[in-house]
């Protein structure tokens, strides 16, 4: 969408005027406003947060609820029922409703208010500068952003989420994202009012952006509703997106089975009414029946189920603090994962290097060039008074320590007094640190220093004094060694008279070459193993990273994850979507990645039918989480790709990611679970209620009995939230296949169908001697236990897992089972016009039970594999 920012009527939101002034019209300075006034101001113009961010009410969700396609279908059938004045069925449709909307609203709102205290550990946070009191000085400190109130004076820096709309005072070199309000992709330039002749926009930072480069300092001029953000978002909440996206694999499974469910239902009952009034000739009579069936058919309980299962999940997951799932919906996504792209940096390996290799002009393992190394990298950062080390100059010095530790030698920069130094910097890619050594003749102010020069090897190569020939061996083996995955780093040195004078780049010449030092990233401690769980469970990693092919493929290698070919962003660049597809399919590791590079893999990877997850912390990896049917981030990222994310990890740890992996697919087979128990049973009882209405001259069943009946089955089938499975569920992806799920159901079904007629013809048996009314009740209440029986023993048997049942499984199968048997005996079984049965029909009973649970098993362990 093309969309500029309009000026609201907050005080200071106005473009014009100096930044003085807006500082006085939102009565702050340049100090920061003291705590005690930024308190009333937090009670006057409420929390910094979107307004759907804030918690929807139980009522509000139970309304909602009734949106669900089947609690619409059942209200549908409801209304049905009173218009045929079928009060019973109608009665018993509320009840089933109710407790449907009931179980559903109280899940959300505990899974929201689980979350809520779950993003509390990983809540955006904004850095402000403010004081104690008035003659206080300011303090900067890290501030959550719904406690942001106009007037406060905020930090920003790379990765930063801008918290709110602010108004810029400072900025270098600042660049901001606005996607989510412009939607252009580029990012936008921001400077102060003042430094440049930018227009009003190019000053003004608004909620929803994120910094991309540079940094600068703001005044808030407006949270919460009164941001531009939240006036331009829809009034149900902030569905901010990038672009459109794909379907998920949620998406595309439970939703997608839901209406084919809902299709199938409403074809039913029709075909129910069709059949009695052909046959029977019954008509409209048999309408409460045939709603009666469409209801039973009805998986009401799958929100609730679907819900309970995810949400218990999370809460497993979230109970030692590793994994936090952002959206429920994430985590059955995360089961169905099959390619995981990650970056390597801080991934695979730790974010620092390790010493690999020193060695000298010949190719010779040589600990002194490792020395000398460490006299530039410890001399120079305190001599140019670098406020950090670099990071490959921390390895050095590292590596150093560890060798003289191991020899029990002493640091060699503990033999030189530092007399000068010339960092890297813009354009330069070397450092030269002059060393003198304190107390030898040689080397008093009338006699020498010496300079220690390290830094890229073409660029030291240039400056020391070697024949063409030696200078071209020494850069074939310095790009040898950089094909290898090592980051090299060339050592030189020279002596010089000694001088008073500083010493400058002229200096750095006719310099004898000392050896090559060579630099790999180290692996994460449990990188090999999480990939090794990875592949046992059915996932395939890819590494999208912009360093160097060599270097991803060496730390792949060490990891014991195959590399292949490495290809490169340009690459990448030449190819269409379909061949990127093809070429994704059996590449493993891209590098030189820049972030539309790493966006359109992931895509790719979606398109060709991948269920793809994506685990990046870093601004660069916004467009691929966004892409990703999963978008994964550490704890500590950036802000603005921990905000992209759905699932937060505590740590850069794939161990955490499998696991996570493997409670979403606990989670969906416990969903699946749930459907091929409801459905095949239910699918069996349709198609023998079919045959009975035709073959009886009385309806096999009442509807009042069916909606009871259904309404005990969903009761305990919500126990399978709570199921557990063996670790041979785990090694697949977890996906709801509709075709699969419709060839179990209809094996199961017609099994369940034949037992249900196999009980007909025991109760034809069991009741001839009964008379006509005692016998239909009889055959009511024989009916009724069988099917409360036979679903109790599918719960049993059709469930996902093979160990042994957790408890809550076993009390609603042992309940289901005792409803059936003596609910017709009692008081309630009298008023759904049920009578006891003979003893004969019990041990009949037995046996077809006993016949059908074995073919169940059998059938089970054979040819019908679990979908």
């Amino acid at each position: 969408m093309a969309w500029a920012p309009e000026a609201r009527t907050a005080p200071g939101r106005d473009t014009g005027g100096t930044s003085l002034e807006v500082l006085r019209a939102l009565d702050s300075g340049p100090r920061g406003l003291t705590e005690p006034e930024a308190e009333a101001r937090l009670a006057r113009h409420g929390e910094n947060v979107f307004p759907g961010r804030r918690p929807a009410s139980w009522p509000r969700r139970f309304a909602r609820s009734l949106r669900d396609p089947f609690t619409a279908v059942l209200i549908f059938l409801g209304l049905v029922s009173s218009v045929m004045a079928s009060w019973g069925t109608a009665c018993v449709i509320a009840v089933l409703v109710t407790v449907s909307c009931v179980l559903r609203a109280t899940g959300e709102h505990r899974a929201d208010r689980s979350a809520a205290g779950l993003r509390e550990l990983v809540a955006t946070t904004a850095t402000v500068r403010r004081r104690a009191t008035e003659s206080a000085p300011p303090a900067t400190r890290e501030l959550p952003v719904e406690q942001l109130v106009p007037g406060d004076l905020v930090l920003l820096g790379p990765g930063d989420l801008v918290p709110a709309d602010l108004r810029l005072l400072r900025a270098t070199g600042l660049t901001v994202h606005e996607a989510a309000l412009t939607g252009e992709s580029a990012p936008a330039d921001k400077s102060a009012p003042g430094a440049t002749t930018a227009t009003a926009p190019g000053h003004l930072c608004l909620q929803g952006s994120s910094v991309v480069s540079g940094t600068g300092s703001g005044v808030v001029v407006a949270t919460g509703r009164d941001t531009v953000l939240s006036g331009a978002l829809p009034a149900n909440g902030p569905q901010v997106t990038h672009g459109r996206r794909l379907p998920r694999p949620f998406d595309r499974s439970v939703n997608g089975i839901a209406w084919t469910l809902i299709r199938f239902m409403l074809l039913t009952a029709p075909l129910v009414l069709l059949a009695d009034a052909l046959v029977r000739g019954r008509g409209l009579a048999t309408l409460p029946f045939a709603v009666a069936v469409a209801v039973g058919l009805t998986p009401e309980m799958l929100p609730v189920i679907v819900t309970s299962a995810l949400a218990r999940g999370a809460a497993l997951l979230a109970r030692d603090g590793e994994v936090i799932v952002r959206r429920l919906p994430a985590l059955h996504d995360l089961g169905a994962v099959d390619v995981l792209c990650v970056d390597k940096t801080g991934t695979l390996t730790e974010d620092r290097p390790v010493l690999a290799l020193a060695e000298d002009p010949a190719g010779r393992a040589d600990q002194d060039v490792l020395r000398w190394a460490a006299v530039n990298a410890l001399w120079t950062l305190h001599l140019a008074e670098l406020p950090v080390p670099d990071a490959l100059d921390e390895a050095v010095l590292e590596a150093d320590a560890t060798d003289v530790l191991a020899h029990g030698d002493e640091p060699p920069f503990a033999l030189f007094e530092g007399v000068d130094a010339l960092p890297c910097g813009p354009g330069r890619r070397l450092s030269t640190a002059v060393v003198r050594l304190p107390g030898d003749p040689r080397f008093a102010l009338a006699g020498t220093h010496t300079l220690v020069v390290k830094g890229a090897p073409e660029d030291v190569l240039d400056r020391c004094a070697l024949d063409p020939a030696e200078r071209a061996r020494l850069t074939r083996r310095a790009d040898d060694l950089a094909a290898e995955g090592l980051r090299v780093l060339a050592v030189a040195r020279a002596e010089r008279p000694a001088r008073d004078r500083p010493y400058t780049e002229a200096d750095e010449r006719d310099l004898t070459f000392t050896g090559f030092v060579g630099l790999a990233d180290a692996p994460a401690p449990t990188a090999a193993e999480a990939l090794a769980a990875l592949a046992r469970n059915g996932v395939t990693v890819k590494v999208l990273t912009g360093d160097h092919p060599g270097t991803a493929a060496r730390v792949c290698r060490e990891l014991g994850l195959d590399p292949g070919t490495p290809v490169t962003g340009d690459r990448v660049d030449e190819l269409d979507d379909a061949e990127l597809a093809r070429l994704a399919a059996g590449t493993t590791v891209f590098a030189r990645c820049a972030p539309a590079h790493k966006a359109r893999v992931v895509r790719a990877l979606r398109g060709a039918g991948h269920a793809t997850g994506f685990l990046g912390d870093g601004v660069n990896d916004l467009a691929a989480l966004h892409a990703a049917d999963v978008g994964v981030c550490p704890r500590d990222g950036v802000d603005v790709a921990r905000e992209a994310a759905d699932v937060v990890l505590a740590s850069k740890d794939l161990t955490s990611l499998d696991r996570a992996i493997v409670a979403g697919r606990g989670a969906t087979a416990n969903i699946s679970a749930y459907l091929r128990i409801t459905l095949s049973s239910n699918f069996g009882n349709v198609i023998a209620m079919l045959v009975a209405g035709l073959m009886l001259p009385f309806l096999p069943m009442l509807p009042a009995q069916v909606l009871v009946q259904n309404l005990f089955f969903d009761a305990a089938q919500l126990a399978l939230a709570f199921d557990r499975q063996d670790d041979r569920a785990h090694t697949r992806p977890a996906v709801l296949r509709p075709r699969a799920l419709l060839r179990f159901v209809t094996g199961f079904g017609l099994l369940n169908a034949t037992a249900d007629l196999a009980t007909f013809a025991v109760l034809a048996l069991a009741v001839r001697s009964l008379g006509a009314e005692a016998g239909q009740d009889a055959f009511h209440a024989g009916w009724f236990t069988e099917n409360l029986l036979t679903q109790a023993m599918v719960m049993a048997l059709l469930r996902s897992g093979r160990l042994r049942a957790p408890r809550p499984v076993r009390v609603a199968v042992a309940g289901l089972a005792i409803v059936g048997l003596l609910l017709p005996l009692s008081p309630l079984g009298a008023m759904l016009s049920m009578s006891p049965l003979p003893a004969l029909y019990y041990g009949l009973l037995a046996l077809v039970l006993t016949v059908y649970g074995g073919v169940l098993w059998v059938a089970r362990s054979g040819r019908f594999s679990l979908p």
